[in-house]
């Protein structure tokens, strides 16, 4: 059989690093071992019933058999516009402002190609969402990060960008609540973001796809509540986390008209539309009743504590997220990020994310996702308990 080489293009594309950990639980999965797997970012709970039923009824209806209009239904525009009104105050017009979405993650990585020509700057967070990266590669652009450190509660410092950077900089990735540190934003790092991109031409695209969970009462911020903001960016938002909809592919883009367009523009030549009855769900999602949304918040909430407690009183001093559904856990000394996971699922048969998977400065922490019962999760702490590798 011919072997075909692929594109430079798909060559340069980064590696896919958290294949190779899945592989690695598998060989433990198929010798026997009971794996908690803590390190994907899979919600694992179902799609609440009343969306579950909406896509039912609108999978029967024959005008969601043919083509949709390319550029997404209005009416599902107008819930988005409906949505961000009702949970931030913020008017949106769904006709030049709102880019339905093949879930957030393809928005994420079509962007750098809608705005950048090769050799142009992106600013991307480290750690930060490794697909972020995919959409660098495609664009064939420039990628300067931004440390996220623990003593600048892992938001970005833009003193530290150079003015050679800053004047090559086109577009910026933001991400809060963020993944992997479940940290949030404050009003005033917002601001200052929104000033930043107005004095250096920068797009701002803030992935908004953790914005519905926030802990201790603390609702998280939309970007585009700062005044300004829709006239230097975009925020992405999927219905994934919210309404545990991750397999549905869904999500949109929303701000800055000029970025709109250029999504859609691509979308255009890249694909014909959602099918009619996803979007129909959607609506009902974004429109429907919302106690499924504060239920899941507080679910989250309460599997945090019985971990981040669990964990301190065995001894491993750890900080809890503000939000997101990831724990940011600082790796004991002496491991790396990689010795550490693998001690884990090799020792304990738990399986968590090591952070420098997320970028250089992830080092010396692993991310744990908060996506198992109350229950596993407190085995979680006895079985790291057991390693006695944090007894006083």
């Amino acid at each position: 059989m011919m072997q075909f080489p692929p594109s430079k293009i798909l060559d340069s594309l980064p590696k896919q690093f958290f294949a190779s950990l899945v592989k690695k639980v598998g060989q433990f999965i198929e010798q026997g071992y009971d794996v908690i797997n803590l390190g994907q970012g899979n919600p694992d709970q179902p799609t609440p019933s009343h969306i579950v039923a909406k896509l039912q009824e609108a999978a029967i209806n024959p005008v969601n058999h043919k083509y949709s209009p390319f550029q997404g239904h209005r009416y599902l525009k107008q819930a988005v516009a409906d949505f961000y009104y009702r949970e931030y105050g913020v008017s949106i017009n769904p006709d030049k402002e709102v880019a339905i979405l093949f879930g957030g993650k393809a928005g994420l990585v079509e962007i750098p190609q809608c705005l950048l020509n090769p050799g142009d700057t992106i600013l991307v967070p480290d750690p930060g969402y490794p697909d972020y990266w995919s959409g660098v590669a495609l664009a064939k652009a420039e990628m300067v990060t931004m440390p996220l450190k623990e003593e600048n509660n892992f938001l970005p410092d833009y003193s530290q960008l150079t003015a050679k950077e800053l004047a090559n900089a086109k577009l910026m990735f933001l991400n809060y609540p963020n993944n992997p540190t479940g940290a949030t934003a404050t009003r005033e790092f917002f601001e200052g973001t929104v000033t930043l991109a107005r004095e250096n031409d920068i797009c701002v695209v803030h992935d908004f796809a953790y914005g519905a969970i926030g802990f201790d009462g603390e609702k998280p911020l939309s970007f585009l509540q700062i005044d300004g903001a829709k006239a230097v960016g975009i925020e992405i938002y999927t219905l994934s986390k919210t309404y545990n909809m991750a397999g549905w592919r869904v999500g949109f883009a929303i701000g800055n008209e000029s970025v709109i367009s250029a999504i859609e523009l691509l979308q255009d030549h890249l694909y014909v539309s959602l099918f009619g009855a996803v979007q129909e769900a959607a609506a009902a999602a974004l429109l429907g009743p919302q106690e499924c949304v504060r239920e899941l918040n507080l679910l989250y909430e309460r599997r945090r504590n019985i971990l981040i407690d669990g964990l301190r009183k065995v001894g491993w001093n750890v900080n809890a997220p503000k939000g997101s559904f990831f724990a940011w856990l600082k790796v004991p000394g002496g491991f790396t990020s990689e010795q550490f996971a693998d001690i884990l699922l090799e020792q304990a048969h738990i399986m968590v994310a090591p952070g420098i998977g997320f970028g250089e400065i992830g080092e010396g922490f692993v991310r744990v996702g908060l996506l198992t019962s109350e229950e596993r999760l407190t085995e979680v702490v006895e079985r790291i308990s057991s390693l006695e590798i944090f007894k006083k």
